[in-house]
C-alpha cells in the first residue's frame, strides 16, 4: 500500500465506516442537516449561496487552519462543497483532479501533507459543536458570494478565508468604506489619544473604524467610533462565543450592538499567536488602508502593515517622539516611500481616497525573533506546565504528526521546546 493510500485510508479510519459517503457533505453532514444549520446561522431564504455550500464552508473553517493556502486552492478550483468531497480520495487521486483541472502547481502541491493536517478534524462532533455555540450567542455565518462579504478578501488568492462567524451585522462589513487603526496593546497616553481622534474623525466622516479588539490602541480606536455614533468592527483570532481579552467584553459587546464582531475561525476555537497573525490580514484585506499609530519594532501591528503593502493597500504611520520605544516601529515604517505620514484625520482621509474614488511572507516577524509559521503554531499548542504528547500537539496545530514531530525538533534544538517523560512542554 503506497503512502497515500495509507493517509486516505487512516483518514476513513478516524472518521469512522461510512462517514465518508456521497450522500453527505464531506462525511459530516446530510443535506437536510445543512439546511437546518444553515437556518440557525442566519442563512435565510434569499441567500445568494445554497446551504450546502454555505455550510461546507463553515466545515472548512472547522478543518483547516487561518491561511492554510492548500485548503483555499481546492475550494478555489472546485469549490467548498466539491472539495470536501475530495478528502474521501487517495492523495494520488486527487492530484490527478488538480491536474484534470489544470491546476499548474498541481506537481508542487503537498496533499499527504495536508491531509495529515486536516484528518484529525474531520468530525462531526466538531462541526456540529461550532455551530451549537455560535447559535448560543446569535452568531450568523457568512461565505463568498454573500452580498455582505468582503470583496477585498478576493486578494488575499488561496489564503482567503472560507467562511466569517459573525456577531452583529455583517452588512458593516462592507456598507461603509473602512479603515484599519491598528497599534500596540502597551499603549502611550499619547498613542491612546492619537486613536480616539482618528477614530472620532473618521467614524463622524462615515468610515467605519476596524480594529483588533485588544488593549491599547485597539480599545481606543473602537471606543471612539463607538462615542461618535460609528460603525466599527473588531476581527477577532478566536471564536466570537468567547470575547478576547476578556477584559474588553464590555466594550465587545457594545462593537456587536454598533458594527460586527467577526473571526474566520469557528465558535470554540482559542486565539493564538499564529491565529493574531492570520487575522491581521483580514484587516488589511478588508479595508481601504491601514494606520499604524503607535508601534514597538516588535509589535503585531508591523505584521498588519506588512500585509497592507503585500496587498497594495495604502499606509500610513503616525510618527511620536524619537526617544519613544512605542514608536520605534512606526518610525521605521515611515523610512519607507509608499508609507504616509499620519498627522491628523485628514490625512487618513486622503491615504483613503483611491478607495472613496472607485468605491505574505515565507517567515513572520514575532516577538521571539522570526519563526517559520509551523513553528509558531506548534509553539501555541504547547504549555509551560502541561507535557503534551506529539500527537495532541499536531492536532492543536492543524499539523500530521510527522510534521509536528520534526518541528518540536527544531525548537527543541532552539531552546524553546523541552521533551519530559510526559510529552513536550514550552519553554518560559
Amino acid at each position: 500500500m503506497s503512502a497515500a493510500e495509507g493517509t486516505a485510508g487512516s483518514a476513513r479510519d478516524t472518521l469512522g465506516a461510512g462517514t465518508l459517503s456521497a450522500g453527505t457533505i464531506g462525511g459530516i453532514l446530510s443535506p437536510g442537516d445543512a439546511q437546518a444549520a444553515a437556518r440557525v446561522l442566519g442563512r435565510v431564504d434569499g441567500c445568494a449561496v445554497e446551504p450546502t455550500a454555505a455550510i461546507s464552508g463553515a466545515i472548512w473553517s472547522c478543518l483547516a487552519e487561518p491561511g492554510d493556502g492548500v485548503a483555499g486552492l481546492f475550494r478555489t478550483v472546485f469549490g467548498a462543497e466539491r472539495a470536501l468531497g475530495l478528502l474521501t480520495l487517495s492523495a494520488d487521486q486527487i492530484r490527478s483532479r488538480l491536474r484534470d483541472a489544470h491546476v499548474a502547481e498541481a506537481a508542487n502541491v503537498d496533499v499527504d501533507a495536508a491531509l495529515r493536517r486536516w484528518v484529525g478534524r474531520l468530525t462531526e462532533a466538531r462541526v456540529r459543536a461550532a455551530i451549537r455555540a455560535a447559535r448560543s450567542v446569535g452568531a450568523q455565518l457568512l461565505v463568498p458570494g454573500d452580498e455582505s462579504w468582503p470583496a477585498g478578501y478576493a486578494d488575499l488568492g488561496p489564503h482567503a478565508p472560507a467562511a466569517l462567524w459573525v456577531r452583529g451585522d455583517p452588512a458593516r462589513l462592507t456598507a461603509e468604506p473602512g479603515v484599519a487603526i491598528v497599534g500596540s496593546r502597551a499603549s502611550s497616553g499619547y498613542g491612546e489619544q492619537v486613536a480616539l481622534e482618528l477614530g472620532d474623525g473618521l467614524a463622524s466622516r462615515g468610515i467605519a473604524v476596524h480594529s483588533g479588539g485588544a488593549y491599547g490602541i485597539d480599545g481606543s480606536a473602537h471606543r471612539a467610533a463607538l462615542a461618535a455614533e460609528g460603525s466599527t468592527v473588531a476581527v477577532m483570532a478566536g471564536g466570537v462565543d468567547r470575547f478576547y481579552p476578556a477584559g474588553h467584553s464590555e466594550l465587545l459587546a457594545r462593537v456587536v450592538d454598533r458594527g460586527a464582531v467577526v473571526a474566520e475561525v469557528p465558535c470554540g476555537t482559542s486565539p493564538s499567536r499564529w491565529r493574531f497573525l492570520q487575522r491581521n490580514r483580514l484587516l488589511a484585506a478588508g479595508t481601504g488602508a491601514t494606520v499604524v499609530v503607535e508601534a514597538g519594532e516588535r509589535s503585531g501591528a508591523l505584521n498588519t502593515a506588512t500585509h497592507a503593502r503585500g496587498l497594495g493597500r495604502p499606509l500610513g504611520a503616525v510618527p511620536g517622539p524619537i526617544t519613544s520605544p512605542s514608536s520605534a516601529g512606526c518610525h521605521r515604517l515611515l523610512g519607507e516611500p509608499e508609507v504616509r505620514l499620519i498627522g491628523g484625520v485628514h490625512d487618513v482621509v486622503g491615504l483613503l481616497r483611491p478607495a472613496l474614488d472607485t468605491g505574505g511572507a515565507d517567515h513572520l516577524g514575532t516577538g521571539e525573533g522570526r519563526l517559520h509559521p509551523v513553528e509558531v503554531r506548534v509553539l501555541d499548542a504547547l504549555s509551560p506546565r502541561r507535557p503534551r504528547t506529539e500527537a495532541e500537539v499536531a492536532l492543536s496545530a492543524g499539523l500530521g504528526e510527522s510534521e509536528a514531530r520534526a518541528t518540536l525538533a527544531v525548537l527543541e534544538l532552539t531552546g524553546r521546546a523541552r521533551e519530559r517523560d510526559r510529552g513536550w512542554v514550552a519553554v518560559v
